[in-house]
Parts: C-alpha cells; sequence; structure tokens
C-alpha cells in the first residue's frame, strides 16, 4: 500500500490524522490529493457522498442479493475516496496481470487439447477431472486464434507489509468492468476536483480494447458481426452490469430463450425475424448454456449450442468450459506451470496454498486447519464454499477435518492474509477498512491489455477476511496513476468512447424477450392505474354508506364491494357475506397483500419485475420515478392504517408516481418498436380494464340509486365525470354514459379511442419472413374496432325485463374482450415465441 493508517496525536488535522499521522510524511500524490480535499471541507465532501449515492441510484446502478429479509435491489454503494495505485506499483501489477493472463489462457488450451501438463506430471488429473467445471464435451473444440482465453481477472490484495498477493483468478464470467465504469463516472461527474493535479489513467481503452477484440472473434471474418450478452436474467446478482453493457456498448441483451440452434447457427429471435449471431459473450455459468449435452434441466441456455460451437459458426467469450482454470488447487503448481509454458517465474505470486490431495499438504493443512483458509476447488452458484477456520469453533473445526478426511481432492488450504488498512468516508468520517482490488485484462494483439484501473471493494468488518456485495461490502473508484501528459484525466473522457462506438455498428434490433418485456411494463403500467383507481372509487362510496349518506347503505356496499372483488379477481373476497359487514380488513388486503394475486401489491411488483427486466429503456428522471414508486410503496404496507383517508393518500401517490413514469416515457422514448409496443400494451390494458368494470358494474339492474352510483363508479374510475359534464350538461344517463366510454373517438378513456391505436401500432410492426399478406393480430384488431364501429348503441342499453339483466351489453362486452385477448396472444406467437421444434443432438 502507499500507506498505513497510524495512530496520531490530538493536535493533527482530522484528513492528516487519519490519513498518514504524525510521523509518516506524504507521497506526493498523496499530498496532491489530500490537498484537493481539504479545499472541498468534510461538510461539503458529506455532501458530495450524499451525491453520489443519488446519482447511482438515479441511473439504476443495482446489486442484487438473495437475503429474503432484504429487499431484492439493492442500491450500488461508492466510497467518495478512491482506492489510488502509483505508477511504480502498477507496472508490476500490470506485467504481473498480463503474464498470467496468459498462463491461464495456456492451460486453458492444453486441458481442452494435447493435455500435456497432466502427462507429464505436472498438474495432478484429480485437480483438472474432480472440477465441475471440467466437461468432456469441450474437449477438442481449440480456438483458431492465439487467445482462447477472452476476458481475464484477478482479485487483488495488500498485506500489511506491503506485500501483492492474488488472492483469486476469474475466467467463467468475469464481472465488475461495468461497474468499474459506472464509479468512475460517478466519480467524475460528482467530484471532479478531487481528479486535480493527478494524472489518473482512463479507463475507456480497455473498453475500445473488449469491442476490438469481441469482432475479431467473429467466425467467416465478418465486418459487423451481431454480437450478443447472454444474461441469466434480471435476478442474477450483477444483471444491472448485463443491461450496461448491452446498451453502452451497443450489443443486444438476451437470455437463452431469445436465442435458437437452427442448422448448426445460432439465430436472436427479433421482431422481424431470426438474425445470425457471431458472438455471445457470456454472463451465464457454462455448466447451464446447454440442456441438450450439458446440464438437462436448465432453463438458461439454448439447446445445440455446444454443436454450433464445434461446428465454428459462434464464439463464446469465454469459452464453454473455462471454470476449470477458475480453480485455486492449481496455485501451488503455477510457479511449475509458468517455467514449463513461459521458461520464466511469476511475476505476481498467488497466496500462499496447499492442496490436500497430496499427503504432505493434506498433513501440513490439517495440523495447521485453525489459521487457514479452506476453499473448495470449484465454487457453486448459491452457496459459499470458502470458509474462515480462524473464526470456527472447536467443534466446527472437527466437522470441517472430517469433510476434508473424506474427500482430500476437493480442498484446498490457504493463508489468511492479514490485509493492509484502507481509509473509507462513512458518514463524514474516515474509518481504517480492507480492500480487496479486482482488475481486468483482455486479449489483444496475440497478448493481453489491462484496464488503467479495475474494481475496488472495501468492507469496514476487519475480522472478516471476505470481501464482498453480497455481504454488505462497498466499492472504491481505482485510481492508476502516470506520468505521461496524454493520460491526464478528463470528466468526460469516459463517456467519450460509449457514445462513438456504435457510429458504424448495425442498427440495433428489438429481441423478442425485450419486446414482450415492453409490452408487459405497458400493460402492468395500466393495470396498476386501472386497479388503484377503481379501489380507490370503491373506498369512497362504501366510507360514504358507512356514514349512512344514502338509504339503504347495507346494499349498496354489497354491490359495490362483490363489484371489487369481480373486477380485481380476488376471490372469494366479498362472495363471502361476513366480510360485507366489515370491510376494511378485506379491503386493506386487497390492497397491500402482495403474495394475493389481483391484489394493487402483486401488481405493483409485476410493474416492477418488468421494468427491471429492461433497465436500459429508462431515463434518469424515470429511474427517480421508479425508485420513489418502489420506497413509497414498501414503507406504506408496514403502517397501520386505521381509516380510510390514509390508504385512499397511499392509493393517490401510486396513481400519481405511476402516471408520472407514463408521461416520462411518452416524452422520451424514441416512436420506434419499443414504444409502439409499450403502448400496445397500454392500449390493451386499458380495454380490458374498462370492459371488467363495466362487467362487474353495469350488467344488472339494481335500485335506481345504486345503479345511479354505479354509473358514477364507471366515471370516476376511468377520470371522465368532467368529460361527461362538459359535454352532456345532463344528469347521469346509462345511454349516455355508454356512448361516451365505448364510442367516443375524442374520449381519450373510451373504448374505440384505445382499439383504433392498437390496430394503428399493430399495423406498423415489422411483417415476419417477408410475408406480405395481412397478419392474424391486424385481422383480430380490426375485427374488434368494426364490430365497436357497427354495434347498435341502442341496444346496449336495452335491460331484458325478465332477467334483470342487460344482455346485449354484456355479449358485446364478451365479444370485445374475447377479440382483445386473441390479439394478445397472436402478438405473442408472432412476435415473442418464434416457437421451433428443437431435436436431441445424439441418441
Amino acid at each position: 500500500m502507499t500507506f498505513e493508517p497510524r495512530q496520531a496525536s490530538v493536535n493533527t488535522s482530522f484528513f492528516q490524522q487519519q490519513f498518514l499521522g504524525d510521523d509518516v510524511t506524504a507521497l506526493p500524490h498523496w499530498k496532491t490529493f489530500i490537498d484537493s480535499f481539504k479545499q472541498l471541507g468534510d461538510e461539503e465532501m458529506l455532501s458530495r457522498s450524499n451525491d453520489i449515492a443519488r446519482f447511482l441510484k438515479e441511473n439504476g446502478v443495482m446489486y442484487n442479493v438473495y437475503d429474503e429479509s432484504s429487499e431484492l435491489h439493492r442500491p450500488w454503494k461508492l466510497d467518495a475516496l478512491p482506492f489510488i495505485i502509483s505508477k511504480n506499483e502498477w507496472s508490476v501489477i500490470e506485467s504481473g496481470l498480463i503474464q498470467r493472463a496468459e498462463l491461464f489462457n495456456l492451460i486453458l488450451k492444453d486441458i481442452y487439447g494435447p493435455q500435456r501438463l497432466i502427462k507429464d506430471g505436472i498438474v495432478p488429473m484429480e485437480i483438472i477431472y474432480g472440477h465441475h467445471g471440467f466437461l468432456r464435451e469441450c474437449c477438442n473444440i481449440q480456438s483458431p486464434h492465439k487467445q482462447m482465453l477472452n476476458i481475464y481477472s484477478a482479485d487483488i490484495a495488500w498485506s500489511k507489509d506491503g506485500k501483492t498477493w492474488v488472492l483469486n483468478d476469474r475466467t467463467q464470467a468475469p464481472s465488475g468492468f461495468g461497474y468499474t465504469l459506472e464509479n468512475r463516472m460517478a466519480m467524475a461527474r460528482v467530484v471532479p476536483e478531487l481528479f486535480k493535479g493527478l494524472k489518473v489513467r482512463r479507463l475507456s481503452p480497455f473498453f475500445h480494447a473488449l469491442r476490438t477484440a469481441l469482432n475479431a472473434m467473429a467466425p467467416h471474418q465478418k465486418g459487423q458481426p451481431r454480437i450478443v450478452v447472454l444474461t441469466p436474467g434480471p435476478s442474477n446478482e450483477t444483471y444491472f452490469e448485463h443491461a450496461f453493457l448491452s446498451s453502452h456498448l451497443g450489443f443486444t441483451l438476451v437470455q437463452g430463450d431469445d436465442l435458437m440452434v437452427k442448422d448448426n447457427f445460432v439465430w436472436l429471435k427479433t421482431l422481424g425475424g431470426l438474425e445470425q449471431v457471431d458472438v455471445i459473450i457470456r454472463r451465464v455459468d457454462d455448466i447451464y448454456c446447454d440442456p441438450l449435452e450439458l446440464k438437462a434441466d436448465s432453463q438458461l441456455g439454448i439447446p445445440g449450442l455446444l454443436q454450433a460451437v464445434r461446428s465454428g459458426n459462434v464464439r463464446i467469450a469465454n469459452p464453454l468450459g473455462s471454470s476449470v482454470v477458475e480453480n485455486p488447487a492449481l496455485n501451488p503448481f503455477l510457479h511449475a506451470v509458468s517455467r514449463y509454458f513461459l521458461s520464466e517465474d511469476l511475476k505476481l505470486p498467488s497466496i500462499a496454498s496447499w492442496w490436500c490431495g497430496q499427503q504432505p499438504a493434506l498433513q501440513y493443512v490439517l495440523k495447521n486447519l485453525s489459521s487457514l483458509v479452506i476453499k473448495k476447488i470449484y465454487r457453486e452458484s448459491s452457496i459459499r464454499t470458502s470458509v474462515d477456520a480462524t473464526m470456527l469453533s472447536q467443534q466446527q473445526l472437527q466437522q470441517l477435518q472430517e469433510q476434508i478426511k473424506a474427500q482430500p481432492h476437493l480442498y484446498v488450504g490457504q493463508e489468511k492474509v492479514d490485509y493492509g488498512a484502507s481509509p473509507a468516508w462513512v458518514k463524514g468520517k474516515i474509518l481504517p477498512g480492507t480492500a480487496l482490488f479486482r482488475s481486468f485484462a483482455v486479449s489483444k494483439n496475440d497478448t493481453y491489455s489491462v484496464m488503467k484501473g479495475g474494481l475496488t471493494r472495501t468492507s469496514l468488518d476487519k475480522e472478516n477476511m471476505f470481501i464482498s456485495n453480497q455481504i454488505g461490502s462497498f466499492s472504491k473508484d481505482t485510481w492508476v496513476l502516470s506520468d505521461e501528459e496524454n493520460n491526464t484525466f478528463k470528466v468526460n473522457s469516459e463517456q467519450d468512447f460509449l457514445y462513438t462506438q456504435t457510429d458504424d455498428y448495425k442498427s440495433t434490433v428489438l429481441s423478442s424477450r425485450t419486446a414482450e418485456n415492453l409490452f408487459w411494463v405497458g400493460r402492468y403500467a395500466e393495470r396498476v392505474l386501472g386497479n388503484a383507481r377503481f379501489i380507490r372509487t370503491i373506498m369512497q362510496y362504501v366510507e360514504e354508506a358507512n356514514n349512512a349518506f344514502i338509504d339503504d347503505d347495507y346494499k349498496l356496499k354489497e354491490s359495490l364491494l362483490l363489484a371489487l372483488t369481480k373486477y380485481t379477481h380476488t376471490y372469494p373476497g366479498f362472495n363471502d357475506s361476513a366480510k360485507l359487514s366489515h370491510p376494511w380488513k378485506e379491503l386493506e388486503s386487497i390492497l397491500f397483500d402482495a403474495k394475493r394475486d389481483g391484489s394493487l401489491g402483486y401488481n405493483i411488483n409485476c410493474f416492477i419485475r418488468a421494468i427491471y427486466a429492461v433497465t436500459g429503456y429508462w431515463s434518469t428522471d424515470t429511474w427517480r420515478v421508479l425508485h420513489e414508486i418502489e420506497e413509497t410503496w414498501n414503507k406504506e404496507p408496514a403502517a397501520q392504517h386505521t381509516g380510510h383517508y390514509k390508504m385512499i393518500s397511499v392509493i393517490d401517490n401510486i396513481i400519481t408516481l405511476v402516471m408520472a413514469f407514463i408521461s416520462l416515457n411518452r416524452e422520451s422514448i424514441s416512436r420506434e418498436q419499443g414504444w409502439e409496443l409499450l403502448d400496445a400494451g397500454r392500449k390493451i390494458e386499458q380495454s380490458l380494464s374498462l370492459i371488467s368494470m363495466m362487467q362487474s358494474a353495469l350488467l344488472n339492474k339494481q335500485d335506481e340509486a345504486i345503479d345511479y352510483i354505479l354509473l358514477e363508479v364507471i366515471l370516476n374510475s376511468n377520470e371522465c365525470m368532467m368529460n361527461y359534464r362538459f359535454k352532456y350538461r345532463v344528469s347521469l344517463k346509462r345511454p349516455l354514459i355508454l356512448e361516451l366510454m365505448l364510442f367516443d373517438p375524442n374520449n381519450p378513456r373510451s373504448l374505440i379511442y384505445q382499439v383504433e391505436r392498437l390496430k394503428n401500432y399493430l399495423s406498423r410492426l415489422p411483417q415476419m419472413y417477408g410475408g406480405q399478406a395481412t397478419t392474424k393480430h391486424e385481422r383480430l384488431s380490426f375485427e374488434a374496432y368494426s364490430k365497436i364501429k357497427l354495434t347498435d348503441k341502442e341496444q346496449l342499453s336495452e335491460l331484458n325485463t325478465t332477467t334483470q339483466h342487460y344482455q346485449h351489453l354484456e355479449s358485446f362486452l364478451t365479444d370485445i374482450n374475447n377479440l382483445l385477448h386473441e390479439v394478445h396472444n397472436a402478438v405473442s406467437v408472432t412476435y415473442f415465441k418464434h416457437a421451433q421444434i428443437q431435436l436431441q443432438l445424439f441418441l
């Protein structure tokens, strides 16, 4: 480390006391940084820290967690103090990282090729064959390029004596470089003063190199290859980074269902049909990537992918099977492997390790177990496979010892690093923490290019050697210093390349999954609004009935509450007559119970999940609204709601925020296929919501007073009372309300208004596979529109005096409802599924 915090006297300035102590002379770059920090002052830095958190939150920077006791989407945390690496330190680290990347590339090629390391006794076979990441199906699949390993990452720590150690090597799907760039952009935007006088190396050359490397991987020498980012989905912990890389590098974000293998080529399902994929950046563990040949029950992969790779028609970064070298059991043998392949010693050593598959090492580990860290040779996605044995009780040590003895070849003992201290700015105070630095290398011109920076994670728990975002650590921007003038950092230097990379790239297509998610964002937005407005209106009238503002209040409540149950489908609901006398507990459940199908809480959760599935589409202002929706909804159900006024206030807030979301996107999303599908989803849902309201409230003849209030409910729930009064200037009449809500082309809430715009949106969707005929969804939407136009309006108000039922209205609403559901199904089959039979490759 460049410094170590020490205990200082009371007379020393606060900053220098925490950073350097009395007896330490600041290194030149730290002196420059301290001067900039002091000029801002403690209060301003505290304010800037809050601004950094707000900047990241508004940009939608998240890290997902799996702890059920906490929220899924955890905001990304960034320390305002950077992690600074001097030029001299960096020259050693950089050369060491390049060497290790080249070495692991050679190991990977050997494992799936000639296997000379095993045959010549350099590496024991159990380390390779006993590792879950060794895929026999990938043997002899060799890259035509020198680099088989495209992206390499290493976790580096500094001990208190200043020595540098590599703790982990990441070769399967290294993550973190998207967060690294987001950290730099946040620091450059919020605290540019701290860069003053420091020649901080830029991150953008790494992303240039990454894009160049991926283009060079494409088979068949394509000039503009189709590159996709394969993600497990929105629930993955680093999904934000997947979406970030996709949107900022101009690559299409896909999940397994978005791709298919046909004729040994990989195809992307888009709104316009199938497009060939040339390169896949995978963020899915290799074992899940092909259910035909690897993990049969995987829902994340693409059936037949390995055969397409064997045929040379698609390249994957990093290649399937590369997790086998993400193996701590290789550490004891790396020096020998380096001399074997490179004829040189390691420049950047791994932490001292003992593989228990060898008897002397096993005895050492068992004898010194209480002072070591124990790791399995492979990682498991949902289980921690590393144990700090220094923190275990005697009984736990005994159990661990038995596990090691039972399968010694699966375990590695490692020396526990006594981390050097790294200062952290926490709530206005500088506290000592521990830091783990992750850097990245990408293949370039038969060697590797290293990012001049990286992702530093910091923990304040000095007793816990594991530093991870999953257990609450936070990040730092990493500054690598240089003496070269042309590397001087500029505030906009990192963003510049992001917006020029796609100039020569083929136009971005809308994948089927993205299209479907945007469609459902529109549907859920309107579903939330429809439910919220109808629930609010019902609550208001029920409270008025409770206060005896009208005669026969029980009959009115019964009609209103049964209509609510039918509309929300929250059965049995108010069909249970016992709930009618005391409805508020049931109303609270319909409002807040997120696990109850049809409740407002359930629909809000569906809305938020759909939004996070297409994170790259939302502007900063939109993210601000979305976070407010989440915060509003997460805190309100926890409160005790003793009266309807507070419950209605919650609904009012949600309605306002969802309307703000819709309005912002109406102004910011480009009027292309994405917007049209989002708005088409809104139009379908608005139509179905209106139909459902009328079916639940207007089909049966009621007492005159109740019938009048039910008509009011329909108008108020659709924000149309003012429209009615302005247009007709008479008391509520059923025929006039039906005319306004079903047939008025100038009323933006009417059925014909929605269906006409839906018809126009669907007519502009691309013709599949070059077809010219009218599509099924166009025919169905036109049929729905025509049926509305040709319906006898007066007939809908006719009452069957025998059954006291409006049969014509019911038939009309049912027919339109069925047609709209058929429209949805036709759009889904045509544009979202592209289903084709996948044949098993081997019998």
